[in-house]
């Protein structure tokens, strides 16, 4: 699904469909970065604690590809499965993780900056989140 909006609105879509769809998504607003294919794998309840689910996922950038900030509210665990991407919340510096390497969110953190570190390679990674049940995944902030 290709759509041209406003960055705003893209924004929105954007993080809505990539957290809640059944299948690959594809989202890309005008002056947007390239887009990411979003898979996600499972979304589940856990066992002996209430209230609380995992949601697991994998995000493909193509080369160049980036995500506008935002935020998940929940515990994040990613792994670099393929190629390099940079990763930044706020109050750090930028990091660029190799396959094999991981990074972790905490409920409270921006996520200021995600890409693709590779302007010529695809990078894959593996999202796993343990978030409250029923509160959406993933929502916008505005840019610095």
């Amino acid at each position: 699904m290709n759509r041209t909006l406003d960055s705003k609105h893209a924004a929105a879509l954007a993080l809505a469909s990539i957290l809640f769809a059944p299948a690959t998504v594809t989202v890309q607003a005008a002056g947007a970065p390239t887009p990411a294919i979003v898979k996600p794998l499972l979304t589940q309840d856990l066992t002996g604690i209430p209230g609380k689910e995992v949601t697991m996922l994998t995000v493909e950038y193509l080369p160049g590809g980036a995500s506008l900030p935002h935020r998940h509210d929940a515990d994040v665990f990613v792994y670099v499965l393929e190629g390099s991407i940079i990763t930044q919340v706020d109050g750090k510096e930028p990091v660029t993780l190799k396959a094999g390497e991981i990074f972790r969110e905490s409920p409270a953190d921006v996520h200021r900056q995600s890409a693709n570190a590779s302007k010529t390679l695809p990078a894959k990674f593996l999202v796993f989140m343990v978030k409250d049940k029923g509160k959406p995944a993933s929502r916008p902030v505005d840019a610095k």
